[in-house]
């Protein structure tokens, strides 16, 4: 055993104790009372503060919550809502792994169907006896609301955690403020904050053990994104060390009170108004002695850790003159300011305990020295005379003969805008402006106050990194597991923060890493970095990355080399050798510098290459940059590397090596150990094959990077035009060229932050120009389709099944060809003489996904559509000539002689027809936007849209752009949003005013809206995805359909929550596993389809586009020509499926769906009985391929075969008997439905 001396940030000795025997034996040989770490050298360090010992590990807000919330739970009701979803996913997979809480037991976890019925469910568990806990954010906890009030009403100890978010308003947030916490604050639950995510597993055992002993339910909430995703090391709480602090006799009290067949009790009446009041004010004893109830945890806790917690917490100077009151994570940014100007009279007032508030506590901690208090509040409250902290403080201080304190109230934050330590230097200076905002420009209110410039407040020693990526490419995934290896292995304080834009999986990711020596304290995004990672190449000319170094930063950029220069095949001796430099390193010590420096001298002819090649690729503003900064350049082809090792796309792994190699964070051997024990934990049950190819991911990764000299004519690059990083908008109506020029084009850049007030004028009600996504250009495939004329048979296959409508078909007139762009292919058209056929492709909005080479049939085995890679694409059909052929043909659509020619409802037909819903944001492949997609192909100039909130609305309408567009003659889709559990009763009353518009028509008294608007008849459709349809709003569907009214609803069925990261919903199949059911679902699928057949009037169809396209396209359009309600049922593949062959097969996929028996087709057509046809069409083949064959091409079944294999066969067997009886079920409605014979023919 051997014991080393440190030196702590503040400048304290440590003692270090490796010890080879564990921690077990170093407790029971060391109980010293001085702060100490010790450190197994196989396991993560650890801390002694106060009179416990704690573990240190690496992680976020969530699960620090979750953590304790586990400890002192018997019961959980859980939904999925972001950001909160993690806390419920992680007590589900802790449960399904046996994990036992303080009292011996595994957490019994039940997923409800709402909100709402969570909150139902722990208010029954608690009445019943039961310590019980929920987890929530922004509208869910609104819909926990009445049941807050019963639980409170009814002295029920039950704890709420809250990741804090925005509620919805003029437009959806998933993004953090206490917009939500504040709706709450008079429903009785006490309200407790937390700032840091230290401060979560600190002080969350304060809200369970004051909700018991003080018999007041609790909100212990903390700031949604940056406290409940933001990675940090934390000291841990052991659950003895919970079980200790814990009042077993409040506990049995509790038992003792409640609602059992042998206690002789009932809850629940209803009073008069003779004795509510009454009754309502016997509850105010509690609430006067709650205060001290928190303190007396509080002080548990203190005695443990050697903190000073209370229920205010005052950091700054003793003797400040101005003091800022908040609470939330900006209270770590205003400490980190404090601590950049000890010369200043400053303060800060950290509020844990906001309800019940204590004025005696907040008067305790103020110095007597202030004259003038900042309250800050993260919300906004219209109409009011202050935010609502401010009105406490306010209230708190009047009756203090405080008169001499000024106090100002400041509104901040709100949907996690960003809060930094210069606008906190802006709160301080202010002296004359009662009532302001910062971090944004006010030019219509003028409320905002003036930032100024100053110094970087981060300590010295922490190294800021900054990783750009595409979503879906694992750089999220990849930046996290390396903050967790360098948290976990090493003495460094780390932070981790994830920033996402509107997109699914194709969209921006920003991930701001941290790490030191010093407390880290920076709540705040990153804009001057020590290290900056591209991943994808595309970004340099969209993104002003390196830019955001640091002077003598470093950028690593992953770049995919042509063949013709810096390609593999120059030096293949050189990548033979990789896996030896790796090895030689090792052997003789080399450090990361030293392999690049061995690479560069093996490979000076490619370094050549590459500089030559970057030369061309490179804006002009960024070579300027790298030169007059002194930043140091590598580049790796992670790309390139990733197909030879078989891992293709999935080159996260070999980014995190590179920027290991680069960084100098650990050392080579070091990093590849770690990354290697991560990568057995991760793929070890996948197989030796897998495994391997990451192993070789992490060798080549820190090897392959090289070190690019600058040239010095990089030093006098002047930007020129095409170097903008705004695209020049196509030609438009007005209103979208303004909209793109001061709205979209600004936050596609990054510089939304930067848009005062005033450009939002025109959009305050929510508005949003249809269209947008038109002007996006996001260019971002790595590989594109190409159209060989040859091998067509214009079937619109391409067309059809293409997710984001980059893919049309186009008919040209003699005229229209003649004068159609050099670029343009075309052969003569079959079918319509005199006319020319083409396949354009909008290669700047294509995302790669390959949907449309999937599913070309081509001629002799010969496919019309092949995948290139992007760069061999460029040199042999240049972008910009490629484009001009879509742009030209774009305005061609609808073709009306061809549509009806091949028929509207049919595959080739609906093609012709103009897609009024286009590039999207939804994942490259999505299995949903196709099905969306034909609908405003065949309805979307007559249509309105009601969609619940989920996949289908962010990708649909996500700001800065919406997918739904118009015609040319200005119209298409009336798409708007509600919220989530009332999509169908949304849509019925769009459907109610449709109604009264006629009525108005009918009777002549016609508005001139309704004159302009209403000549032509509306159609209604509803969408959303299954937790929706299966889950919170059924019941406002089931009513829906219940009505008669001729409405029509799709359902998007990716069988699971897919907006919230894949939860189970009722729709997921038996065996399935997903977030909430990690050991497969243990119950079958809901049967909606037969649920609304029972009605006997409603039109009910399921679609599988891939399995039968004919079938879609009929389903799609009877359900519109039905006059009554109809309900189609959409299979849609979805990523969190894990679809081995990928999500560009997703046409494939479905089909599989159905060939097994999985899914089954069929239509239920109310009006073909009158007919004297079978109303019911079972359009399902019967099963032709083995069922667990297509369960093992998707992993999220494949996972619970690998990981519980005897759960697995049980299971498997289930469904697939399941399947077989649902098919026969099928079969015999369909010989139920046959018309009677008549007796008399």
């Amino acid at each position: 055993m051997e014991t080393r001396i440190v030196t702590n940030p503040p400048g304290q000795n440590i003692r270090i104790i490796i010890c080879p025997y564990g921690i077990d034996c170093l407790l029971q040989m060391y109980q010293h009372t001085h702060p100490e770490v010790i450190m197994n050298q196989n396991s993560k360090l650890s801390e002694k503060k106060g009179s416990i010992l704690r573990r240190l590990q690496t992680m976020d807000g969530c699960q620090a919550a979750a953590h304790v919330a586990y400890a002192y739970s018997e019961t959980a009701a859980i939904y999925p809502i972001t950001p909160s979803s993690p806390m419920a996913e992680l007590c589900d997979e802790w449960a399904g792994k046996g994990r036992t809480n303080i009292y011996g037991q595994i957490l019994e976890i039940s997923q409800m169907q709402s909100e709402a019925g969570a909150a139902s469910a722990v208010h029954g568990a608690l009445l019943a006896g039961s310590l019980a806990v929920t987890f929530t954010a922004s509208q869910g906890l609104l819909l926990m609301i009445p049941n807050l009030y019963r639980i409170a009403g009814e002295l029920l100890p039950g704890v709420i955690h809250v990741a804090a978010r925005t509620i919805a308003t003029h437009a959806l947030s998933i993004f953090g403020d206490h917009s939500d916490i504040y709706a709450c604050r008079q429903t009785g639950t006490a309200i407790f904050s937390e700032s840091s995510v230290q401060e979560v597993m600190d002080l969350s055992p304060a809200a369970h053990l004051a909700a018991l002993e003080g018999r007041i339910p609790f909100l212990n909430f903390f700031d949604g994104f940056r406290t409940s995703h933001e990675l940090h090391k934390i000291a841990v709480w052991e659950y003895a060390d919970l079980k200790d602090m814990m009042n077993m006799e409040a506990l049995e009290r509790f038992r003792q009170r409640s609602l059992h067949p042998t206690h002789g009790k009932v809850y629940g009446s209803a009073q008069n108004p003779d004795i509510f009041f009454q009754a309502r004010e016997a509850a105010n004893p509690f609430y006067q002695a709650l205060p001290q109830i928190v303190e007396k945890q509080l002080a548990k806790i203190n005695d443990r850790l050697g903190t000073s917690y209370g229920l205010f917490d005052y950091y700054g100077a003793p003797d400040a003159e101005h003091v800022i009151i908040a609470m939330g994570s900006i209270c770590e940014t205003v400490k980190e300011y404090l601590d950049s100007v000890p010369e200043q009279k400053f303060g800060l007032i950290i509020v844990h305990l906001y309800r019940p508030f204590s004025s005696v506590h907040l008067v305790q901690k103020l110095p007597q020295t202030v004259r003038q208090i900042t309250v800050l509040d993260r919300t906004k409250e219209p109409g009011a005379v202050g935010e609502p902290l401010y009105l406490d403080v306010t209230a708190a201080l009047a009756g203090e003969n405080l008169s001499r304190i000024r106090i100002f109230s400041g509104r901040y934050g709100l949907s996690s805008k960003e809060t930094t330590p210069a606008q906190i230097a802006a709160v301080y200076a202010n002296h004359t402006r009662p009532c302001f905002t910062i971090g944004i420009t006010d030019d219509v209110t003028h409320l905002s106050l003036e930032v100024p410039e100053i110094p970087d407040t981060a300590p010295d020693d922490i190294v800021s990194c900054k990783f750009w990526g595409l979503g879906g490419d694992g750089t999220v995934s990849a930046t996290k597991n390396a903050i967790k290896i360098i948290g976990n292995h090493t003495d460094m304080t780390v932070q981790g923060y994830f920033e996402y834009d509107s997109k699914k999986s194709r969209g921006l990711t920003i991930s701001h890493l941290r790490f030191g020596k010093s407390p880290i304290r920076s709540a705040y995004l990153i804009h001057k970095a020590d290290f900056v990672a591209c991943h994808n190449q595309v970004y340099l000319h969209k993104y002003q990355m390196a830019q955001e170094l640091k002077d003598g930063g470093t950028f690593l950029l992953n770049y995919h080399f042509r063949d013709d220069g810096g390609s593999r095949q120059e030096e293949p001796e050189t990548y033979a050798s990789l896996a030896e430099n790796v090895e030689f390193s090792k052997d003789e010590g080399m450090s990361g510098d030293d392999i690049l420096s061995r690479n560069r001298t093996l490979s000076e002819k490619k370094i050549e290459l590459m500089v030559k090649e970057l030369d061309q690729y490179l804006p002009n503003p960024m070579k300027s940059y790298l030169a007059g900064h002194r930043i140091r350049f590598y580049v790796i082809d992670a790309i390139g590397i990733g197909k030879e090792i078989g891992l293709n796309s999935k080159i996260s792994t070999i980014l995190q090596a590179a920027f290991f190699a680069v960084s100098g964070l650990l050392s080579p051997e070091d990093a590849g150990k770690w990354m290697k024990e991560a990568a057995e934990k991760s793929y070890g049950k996948n197989g030796s094959k897998i495994l391997q190819m990451n192993y070789e991911a992490i060798e080549r990764g820190l090897a392959e990077v090289y070190e690019i000299p600058i040239p010095e004519h990089w030093q006098t690059c002047t930007s020129i035009p095409s170097d903008s990083l705004d695209n020049t908008p196509l030609p438009d109506r007005p209103e979208m060229t303004d909209f793109v020029l001061n709205i979209q084009q600004p936050v596609t850049d990054q510089r939304g932050n930067d848009l005062p007030v005033s450009a939002f004028l025109p959009y305050a009600d929510g508005y949003t120009p249809p269209g947008s996504t038109a002007h996006e250009r996001r260019n971002i495939a790595t590989e594109l389709p190409v159209w060989k004329p040859e091998n067509c048979i214009q079937c619109n296959r391409c067309s059809f099944v293409c997710p984001h409508a980059v893919i049309r078909p186009a008919v040209l007139d003699d005229r229209e060809l003649a004068a159609a762009p050099e670029s343009m292919r075309s052969l003569p058209m079959a079918g319509l003489d005199h006319h020319a056929f083409a396949i354009t492709i909008s290669q700047f909005d294509c995302t790669g996904c390959g949907t449309c080479a999937a599913v070309c049939p081509g001629k002799q085995g010969k496919k019309a559509l092949e995948m290139m890679p992007v760069n061999e694409h460029a040199e042999k059909y240049p972008h910009k000539e490629w484009q001009q052929a879509f742009d030209y043909c774009k305005p061609l659509l609808p073709n009306r002689e061809a549509a009806q020619k091949f028929r509207i409802d049919t595959v080739k037909g609906s093609q012709f027809l103009r897609p009024l819903m286009e590039f999207s944001g939804a994942c490259a492949g999505c299995g949903e936007t196709a099905y969306v997609k034909l609908l405003t192909q065949l309805f979307g100039s007559k249509m309105y849209i009601a969609n619940a909130t989920g996949c289908s609305s962010i990708w649909g309408n996500s700001a800065p752009s919406c997918a739904y567009t118009l015609d040319d003659e200005g119209h298409g889709p009336a798409w708007s949003n509600s919220l989530f559990e009332d999509g169908a009763e949304f849509g019925y009353g769009m459907l109610m005013a449709q109604e009264a518009a006629r009525k108005r028509k009918s009777s002549q008294q016609l508005s001139p809206m309704d004159s302009n608007s209403q000549e032509q008849e509306t159609i209604q459709w509803i969408l959303g995805g299954d937790g929706w349809a299966y889950d919170i709003g059924f019941s406002g569907l089931d009513h829906v359909l219940a009505s008669g009214k001729n409405i029509n609803i799709l359902v998007l069925d990716t069988e699971v929550y897919s907006n919230t990261g894949g939860q189970a919903s009722k729709a997921t199949p038996t065996g399935s596993t997903a977030k909430f059911a990690t050991g497969g679902k243990k119950t079958r699928k809901k049967d909606l389809a037969s649920i609304a057949m029972t009605y006997g009037n409603v039109y009910v169809a399921q679609i599988a586009l891939g399995a039968d396209y004919n079938q879609t396209v009929k389903a799609l359009t009877e359900a519109a020509a039905y006059p009554g309600p109809s309900l189609v049922i959409a299979y849609a593949t979805c990523i969190a499926h894990g679809i081995r062959a990928g999500l560009g097969t997703s046409p494939h996929e479905a089909k599989k769906a159905v060939d097994a028996g999985y899914y089954h087709l069929f239509r239920f057509h109310p009006q073909y009985k009158a007919q004297g046809k079978n109303p019911f069409i079972l359009d399902s083949p019967e099963p032709s391929l083995d069922y667990e064959t297509f369960l093992e091409g998707e992993i999220r079944y494949d996972a619970l075969k690998r990981y519980h294999p005897e759960e697995a066969a049980i299971l498997f067997q289930e469904a697939a008997a399941q399947a077989k009886e649902r098919y026969q079920y099928l079969k015999k409605l369909e010989k139920l439905y046959e018309p009677e014979q008549d007796m008399n023919s």
